[in-house]
């Protein structure tokens, strides 16, 4: 049936509600694996495992679901891959062994690894390329949010009904979000052949033109770098703040959760000044706000007070996600519509990849170190400096893959 182009913004509203569902889902996790733990009996060796065998899942699907995203449309990817971590959401609550919930987790993120290229593409259809930082920044700040919201949706929700019963009702949001999906988010079609049209001597790049830039690749390690410290923070952090610092689970849920409320300011502020502010200087910005987000990490377990804790642990997100914001507003000022999906699944393939390592060797860290965390955190310390060392290689990032995406056209 026809039906009336819906507005931007309000396409924007719903990819942002999808993030903050995504992340939900994937984020209670963190918080019922000290209980999951206590119900199998497993080591924290074993938890990071599980805890990595999302990633295993999610990694694997990142260029594929660009691909698919650029062949059959954002819109249809979106939908089946939110049906997808849905089921598998419910199925989570149904775990009756560890085998039984590595498999679940690994299949729960096959099924999610599609989304996020497919919403970059959705920015880059709905918005001129003038505004994409600041719509993709706006949309993926979700992020952090979702990951500061979990620990208070999921603390309370658990204390009342469990752990198993926690991801049945989680589940149900999902399926909402893919309605949503259905009915209101459609491709501006003007937007998209405008772009073509202005691109049209560049169109001919393709995913083989991307695995061949270095600068992709650069983009690729930076993002990796920046998401082991992302994921092993946030996958950790309500361990740490019960095991370490003592705190009871409510209490523990509401101070890890302030961190990402910063990362949520910073993503939003991020997107607006690398639109306004910092134009061609994305990777410099990048490269500062990274080494200052591992230095308040280091000041955070080195302190004994719980109050100057909550302070660096806030101060680390707030910086760690502006240099989100940064990496991320690169390729979508560089790239065209046509292959954006390609680009985001390539770049976030790095980022996932990451999201497996970083929960499985903190776990090891933690407990070949007899339970303390510090030697796992100075393993996310250096993972900072090593993306900020890639960022100080990227030179005329935007003249590079120009030339590459003009080389392929004449061929």
């Amino acid at each position: 049936m026809p039906q009336r182009m819906t507005s931007k913004y309000t396409v924007l509203t719903i990819l942002f509600i999808g993030w903050i569902v995504d992340y939900l889902d994937r984020m209670v996790m963190s918080v019922a694996i000290p209980f999951i733990g206590a119900d199998f009996h497993l080591s924290a060796a074993t938890l990071g495992i599980v805890l990595s065998s999302f990633f295993a899942g999610y990694a694997l699907m990142q260029i594929p679901g660009g691909w698919l995203s650029d062949k059959f449309g954002s819109r249809k990817v979106m939908m089946i891959s939110i049906a997808l971590w849905s089921v598998f959401t419910l199925l989570t609550g149904l775990a009756w062994s560890l085998a039984a919930l590595l498999v679940i987790r690994l299949l729960f993120g096959i099924g999610e690894g599609s989304f996020p290229a497919a919403s970059s593409k959705a920015i880059a259809e709905q918005f001129p390329q003038a505004e994409t930082a600041r719509a993709e920044s706006t949309m993926l700040s979700s992020n952090a949010l979702g990951v500061a919201i979990a620990p208070l949706f999921a603390a309370p929700l658990m204390a009342v009904m469990g752990w198993r019963n926690m991801f049945m009702v989680i589940a149900v949001l999902g399926l909402v979000v893919a309605w949503l999906i259905y009915v209101y988010v459609r491709p501006r079609t003007n937007n998209v052949q405008a772009v073509a049209s202005a691109n049209a001597a560049k169109s001919k790049m393709r995913m083989r033109d991307l695995m061949k830039t270095p600068t992709m690749w650069k983009l690729v390690i930076m993002w990796f770098g920046l998401d082991i410290v992302l994921w092993g923070f946030s996958s950790w952090l309500p361990s740490y703040l019960i095991k370490v610092r003592h705190l009871h689970l409510i209490n523990a849920g509401i101070v890890a959760s302030l961190p990402f409320f910063a990362g949520t300011i910073s993503m939003l502020l991020g997107g607006w000044l690398m639109d306004r502010v910092f134009v061609g200087r994305e990777k410099y910005v990048a490269i500062v706000v990274e080494l200052l987000g591992a230095f308040f990490l280091f000041m955070m377990f080195q302190t004994s007070n719980i109050t100057e804790a909550s302070i660096y642990q806030i101060l680390s997100a707030f910086f760690l996600y502006f240099g989100f914001a940064a990496i991320w507003s690169l390729p979508l000022k560089i790239l065209p519509v046509e292959i954006m999906g390609s680009a985001a699944g390539m770049i976030n393939f790095g980022g996932q990849v990451a999201g497996f390592i970083s929960p499985m060797v903190m776990g090891f860290l933690i407990s070949a170190s007899g339970g303390s965390y510090s030697t796992a955190f100075w393993f996310l310390i250096i993972a900072a400096i090593v993306s900020a060392i890639t960022g100080l290689t990227l030179t005329n990032a935007k003249g590079m893959l120009e030339a590459k995406v003009a080389g392929s056209a004449e061929v």
